[in-house]
């Protein structure tokens, strides 16, 4: 009887880790989906996720209820032999508790003093020795269970710092173009001098030409057959683990796209050296040749590579004098998007840009595109397959190439 109430116990607790996962499954692809479309949450997931917190604290609850329970009766059996032992010690019997060495360290040490003469430590090695055959979890695997704890791990980085400083735009056509003056108007003084004498003279005079930028949509995806049993039978889903590593792998070659875009501008770069005066002193070089650039218009933004975080980092002190040029960088904000500033320029670090490269931009100066597909699906019942697909268009298009500057070191550092 007893058997049967310890396994009962068992099977709540396992009935409950079972809805416990599925429950925390279920609020982790309402986030998933959320990030994958870049978004907040709307007010369904929103209630969703409450209504899912609630069940998991009461499934908590439950077992933290029955482990309180175990660990009482556990402790009362434990006391119960402790007793029944010294009554039994007391009337001269012989029977003793098995023992049990809870480490290898207490057994060696009930050896040690077994063999310096420790009458004690030797009956408990002769009680220990005398017991029944050892059974470990070796002898029982058709009914040691199989956990898969918590969700897949997979180390993927899928954010788009250079796409979101810049924003997506919505994609027109499968081709589009962007009027560019080339030539504005202009205006000057009357006359030679601009003086009075310069009455009815001639006014200066000049066309404007509009020239047109040309863009064509870029297609990217990717696909996985999976089969049927895979989808049923996996837990997590394989399914979905598969849509959010198509959708991140997106993400990459998007990123790295707009990257490739900065690196086709011209090789009017600006040399710095490896110390801050010598990066804030380049940094509004740049500037300057930015504003010359799009008078103005747009924010300026400083991409660098992982690797150059690594050199500009160090040089800026998370804690500065009143005079200092940034306000610092620490080693645990290492990671992709805003990881601080230099002279008032957003540092935004992009595992898309190529090694070694940095970039002083202007908003204005590079603008991207994009249409998302999103995920595709087939049957396929001759063999019991479903295709997963994941795609959307992509273009970045430059606007001015003037006001994309790199920033190269310089031979003196």
């Amino acid at each position: 009887m007893a058997g049967s109430n310890v396994n009962s116990s068992d099977d709540f607790i396992r009935r409950q880790e079972t809805e416990l996962r599925q429950q925390q499954n279920f609020a982790n692809e309402i986030i998933a989906r959320a990030q994958v479309a870049e978004r907040d949450l709307n007010d369904d997931e929103k209630n969703l996720l409450s209504e899912t917190r609630g069940h998991i604290s009461r499934i908590k609850g439950q077992l933290d209820l029955v482990e309180d329970v175990s660990r009482e009766s556990f402790e009362a059996t434990q006391r119960e032999r402790q007793v029944g032992d010294a009554i039994a010690s007391r009337k001269g019997q012989s029977h003793r508790a098995p023992v049990e060495y809870r480490s290898a360290g207490q057994w060696m040490l009930d050896s040690y003093k077994a063999h310096l003469g420790d009458r004690e430590c030797r009956d408990r090695l002769e009680m220990f020795y005398r017991e029944a055959a050892h059974q470990t979890t070796a002898d029982n695997l058709g009914v040691v269970p199989d956990p898969i704890v918590g969700d897949v791990i997979n180390f993927i980085d899928a954010a788009r710092p250079l796409v979101s400083a810049v924003g997506p735009r919505p994609m027109p056509s499968s081709t589009w173009h962007r009027p560019r003056v080339t030539q504005s108007t202009k205006v000057a003084a009357q006359g030679s001098a601009g003086a009075a004498g310069d009455e009815k003279k001639e006014l200066s005079s000049q066309k404007m030409t509009i020239t047109r930028l040309n863009a064509t949509a870029v297609t990217y995806g990717g696909y996985v057959n999976v089969s049927r049993q895979d989808i049923d039978f996996s837990q997590p889903s394989i399914l979905d683990i598969i849509i959010n590593d198509l959708a991140a792998q997106y993400a990459i070659e998007t990123e790295a796209a707009f990257g490739a875009a900065l690196a086709t501008t011209n090789t009017n770069h600006i040399d710095y050296t490896v110390d801050s005066a010598g990066v804030a002193a380049a940094l509004w070089d740049a500037a300057a040749a930015a504003y010359t650039a799009v008078r103005g218009q747009g924010r300026l933004i400083l991409a660098v590579a992982p690797d150059v975080l690594s050199v500009f980092g160090p040089l800026f002190a998370p804690i500065n004098p009143v005079s200092a040029q940034s306000t610092g960088f620490t080693a645990n904000g290492f990671s992709q998007g805003v990881v601080g500033n230099i002279s008032g320029i957003s540092t935004v670090m992009s595992s898309g840009l190529g090694a070694g490269t940095a970039y002083v931009f202007s908003t204005a100066a590079i603008e991207c595109y994009e249409q998302r597909v999103g995920t595709l699906q087939v049957t396929e019942p001759s063999v019991l397959g479903v295709q997963v697909a994941y795609a959307g268009y992509f273009t970045p298009l430059v606007i001015e190439d003037d006001a994309i500057i790199p920033l190269a070191l310089g031979s003196g550092s």
